[in-house]
C-alpha cells in the first residue's frame, strides 16, 4: 500500500525527525512524499526513493539518504571489518577504529570505513562511547541497514 502524505503529515514528520536527529525542514510541502506499507514494513519515499524506514517507532534513515548529506554520529571501522559488516553482521569493538564521543546506548549511528569515509551501515548503538571505549570485545552495534541489503538494491 501507498499512501501520500498530507501538508500536515508532512509537517509532523519533518517534526519527527528534527527531534531524532536534529535535521530541519527535511521535507517540503511540495514534495512528493509518501509512506508504504509492504510486508509488516514501513518507509517513507521521496520521489519513489527511500529515505527513511521504520524499526519499531524509530525512523531510520536510508544510505542512500546519508551518502547525500550525513546527519548521523558516526563509527570508523578498520578494512578488515568491512566484508562483514557490508553481508549483515552486528559491529564488534575489535573492528573499531574511531567512536564519536557523543554517542549513546539506542542512538542510530552511521559506520563508515577508515580509508574513504563512505558510509557501510546503519547501526543501533548497543553502548554509550565511552563503554565502546572500555570494550575490547564483543558486540557493539546492531545492523539495521547495510550496502547491499535489500533496502539498498530497492532504492
Amino acid at each position: 500500500m501507498i499512501k501520500p502524505l498530507s501538508k500536515s503529515e508532512i509537517k509532523e514528520l519533518n517534526r519527527k525527525i528534527k527531534e531524532q536527529y536534529g535535521i530541519e525542514d527535511l521535507f517540503h510541502k511540495k514534495d512528493k512524499i509518501v509512506l508504504k506499507k509492504e510486508n509488516n514494513e514501513k518507509s517513507i519515499l521521496k520521489d519513489n526513493k527511500e529515505t527513511f524506514f521504520y524499526s519499531g517507532e524509530d525512523l531510520i534513515p536510508n544510505l542512500h539518504l546519508l551518502q547525500e548529506n550525513n546527519f548521523l554520529k558516526k563509527i570508523t571501522v578498520d578494512m578488515g571489518a568491512i566484508k562483514f559488516v557490508t553481508n549483515g553482521a552486528d559491529v564488534m569493538r575489535p573492528g573499531i577504529t574511531k567512536i564519536d564521543e557523543t554517542i549513546r546506548k539506542g542512538d542510530i549511528v552511521v559506520v563508515v570505513d577508515e580509508i574513504n569515509n563512505k558510509p557501510l551501515a546503519v547501526c543501533k548503538a548497543l553502548l554509550d562511547a565511552e563503554e565502546m571505549k572500555e570494550q575490547t570485545e564483543g558486540k557493539t552495534l546492531e545492523n539495521l541497514h547495510y550496502v547491499g541489503d535489500k533496502r539498498w538494491k530497492n532504492s
